[in-house]
């Protein structure tokens, strides 16, 4: 993944992070790839995230999840 420089946005650097599969297997709860679905459930998302029981297959690398709690700090760019 290229490093981010400047304000992170979810259309340019979030969405790209979800994949087919893990929206999916969300769509009874949200969209992953909408952004006030992500921006409204940000925190839930960042913590199942962190604690690696999201996505269900495989933990996300630790740049990707601080690249997450990053955008959210940022004040959630669209």
């Amino acid at each position: 993944m290229a490093h981010v420089t400047g304000t992170p946005s979810f259309a340019q650097d979030i969405k790209p992070l979800f994949r087919e599969e893990d929206r999916n297997a969300m769509d009874y709860i949200f969209d992953l790839w909408d952004y006030n679905d992500v921006s409204t459930h940000a925190e839930n998302i960042f913590e199942r995230l962190d604690d690696g029981s999201m996505p269900c297959d495989e933990s996300w690398p630790a740049e990707q999840i601080q690249l997450f709690r990053s955008w959210i700090d940022a004040g959630k760019q669209a």
